[in-house]
């Protein structure tokens, strides 16, 4: 929606305004639309991703054009086809280009992130930038003239949804579609998938973490189709579960998916994925989906697929599979280890996440060329330096202190637990979403049998051998094998870890996480209901139980109810205008 010229001088009368700086972009707005600097990580890993994708668009339509015209050799022998040039075009930022990127930002709030697309994102045609909140097309508005991209970015006020069904048509539909909502994405995927171009590329972050690591499974499953449970490695699951819940949306358009990259970071997820047009390949989405049993004893888990396929000898076509349903359940009614019975959660995304040759790519490009200069951009090499060593065919993670608790256990060092399983014929590696994972094809009963040679050395206490106990029933069994734990197998460490890169970000602010809604996530106005809200129930606890006197006495005592005046409150530190 268009706003008049007056409308800016409204804004610049805020008392709240502030000027938001990241990198080359500025943002000047009120306290009523929502930024968060925290996520400027979300938006250097965007644009390096939209960066890669560019590139390899171009060079998809350079090798379509290629086939094309040695097609045509083949059919005209006898004419002289014109030559097809192998330069890929070289694209600038800042600058549109026709054939370019149709890029849509569906919840733009400031336009920030738009902005920063136009700015740095190279080949693009045009970028648009809605919000449902006529404040915040009005604050777009407003930023987009102070940072001059007029050209690319294109303000919306229109509801998210219904924007995407009315851009259906093929020359209305989006290159990439970026979906960054306060919460679930839910209700924005159906819209998505029919306004993406074939190939399109889908973003999409997700904040309802407690919701999809299992602290609510009835609103999990209303929300995704899916039912968590609460296990240590339920940050990669948070990522299969929304994955699920993309394919099953693109499966009923006749679309599938391919994960380009899933990064589990600070308080919410972000997938990236391109969505693609075929019949046949739907039919593959069964095998990619899986159940999941977990021990509510010694909490080891099973996966069983929904799908399998095979091959089919009778076609005749080495490539043409046979689609099929799984026999079961994958585990028998009690826990092969300890005797106690599962948990059934799932259906969850149970192939890989991570697309290595994109990864690569990206990870090439942010250390290589001019994004090198993002402010993220050490952290970033440390995630997909990560992201590059992880088994992408093994799903999920245990947990050393997780496995050692069952047992009550000195807990195994990390390098001394994966020695043991490389030395083992095993492969190992961590997750980028837990510093103390262990994701390896090791199957559970060689986890609990290390544990178990690892008790010979540090012996659990006899008095907690209690019958019925897991830690009783796994410790009682005899070792089938001796394991090393004392040399240092080589892949041990791994090369991020010995190159000390930036692998896992801390708190990076006092008032970090997913924030309040249209709420400018800087600045004092920030402080007063943050501090107010701190050990709040401690605080009213304590002055239950002091008397009167002691109350009047000491008049920095405060009840839950009483207004607190901020003026007197003890200072606290100023957050930068930047992550």
């Amino acid at each position: 929606m268009e706003v008049d010229e007056e409308k800016p001088q409204i804004i610049a009368e805020n008392p709240n305004e502030s000027v938001i700086r990241e990198r080359n972009a500025e943002i000047v707005s009120g306290g009523n639309v929502f930024y968060n600097p925290v996520q400027e990580f979300n938006r250097d890993l965007s644009i390096a991703v939209l960066n890669v994708y560019r590139q390899r668009l171009t060079k998809e339509c350079s090798e379509k054009a290629l086939k094309k015209q040695r097609k045509k050799v083949k059919e005209q022998e006898d004419e002289k086809p014109t030559p097809v040039p192998e330069d890929h075009p070289v694209y600038e930022a800042g600058t549109r280009y026709e054939d370019g990127l149709r890029i849509l930002e569906a919840l733009a709030a400031t336009g920030l992130r738009s902005i920063r697309y136009a700015q740095e994102i190279a080949g693009v045609r045009q970028i648009v930038a809605n919000d449902l909140s006529r404040q915040a097309v009005a604050s777009i508005n407003t930023n987009i003239r102070h940072n001059k991209v007029e050209e690319l970015i294109e303000p919306s006020h229109s509801d998210a949804m219904t924007l995407m069904y009315l851009s259906t048509h093929p020359e209305k539909r989006f290159d990439a579609v970026d979906l960054d909502p306060y919460g679930c994405p839910n209700r924005f995927l159906d819209g998505a998938m029919q306004c993406l171009v074939d190939g399109g590329l889908l973003l999409v972050t997700a904040t309802d973490m407690a919701v999809l690591a299992g602290n609510a499974p009835e609103a999990c499953y209303v929300k995704y189709g899916s039912v968590p449970l609460r296990m240590k490695c339920c940050h990669e699951m948070a990522l299969r579960i929304l994955l699920h819940c993309i394919e099953s949306h693109a499966n009923r358009y006749g679309k599938y998916i391919e994960p380009l990259l899933s990064i589990s970071a600070d308080f919410y997820i972000r997938i990236f994925v391109r969505v693609y047009v075929g019949q046949a390949q739907c039919k593959l989405s069964m095998s990619k989906q899986s159940w999941i049993y977990q021990c509510t004893g010694c909490e080891t888990f099973t996966l069983q697929p929904l799908g399998i396929t095979k091959p089919n000898p009778t076609a005749g076509n080495p490539q043409q599979l046979k689609f099929g349903i799984p026999t079961g359940p994958a585990v028998n009614s009690q826990c092969e280890h300890c005797g106690h019975r599962h948990h059934l959660g799932g259906p969850i995304w149970s192939a890989p996440i991570h697309n290595p040759e994109f990864v690569q790519d990206l990870l090439k490009a942010v250390q290589e060329s001019n994004l090198q200069s993002l402010g993220t951009q050490r952290r970033i090499v440390g995630v997909l330096s990560m992201v590059q060593e992880e088994l992408q065919d093994v799903p999920l993670y245990y947990t050393p202190d997780k496995l050692c608790c069952v047992l009550k256990l000195e807990i195994v060092p990390m390098l001394k637990f994966r020695s043991a399983i490389l030395h083992a014929g095993y492969r190992v590696s961590y997750s980028h979403a837990s510093k103390n994972s262990l994701k390896t094809n090791a199957p559970p009963a060689v986890l609990w049998d290390i544990l178990r040679s690892w008790s010979k050395r540090h012996p659990v206490n006899p008095e907690r051998m209690i019958p019925g106990t897991s830690l009783a029933a796994i410790l009682s069994k005899e070792c089938t094998a001796e394991y090393e734990f004392d040399e240092l197998h080589p892949e041990a460490n791994p090369k991020s870890r010995k190159s000390a890169l930036s692998r896992f970000q801390e708190n990076p602010t006092p008032h970090w996480g997913p924030g309040t809604r249209a709420t400018i996530m800087i600045g004092d106005n920030k402080l007063p209901k943050s501090y107010r809200n701190q050990n709040k129930k401690q605080r009213h606890k304590a002055s239950q139980h002091q008397p009167e006197e002691d109350h009047k006495d000491n008049p920095q005592a405060v009840d839950e109810d009483d207004d607190v005046d901020v003026e007197h409150l003890p200072k606290q530190p100023k957050l930068e205008a930047t992550a």
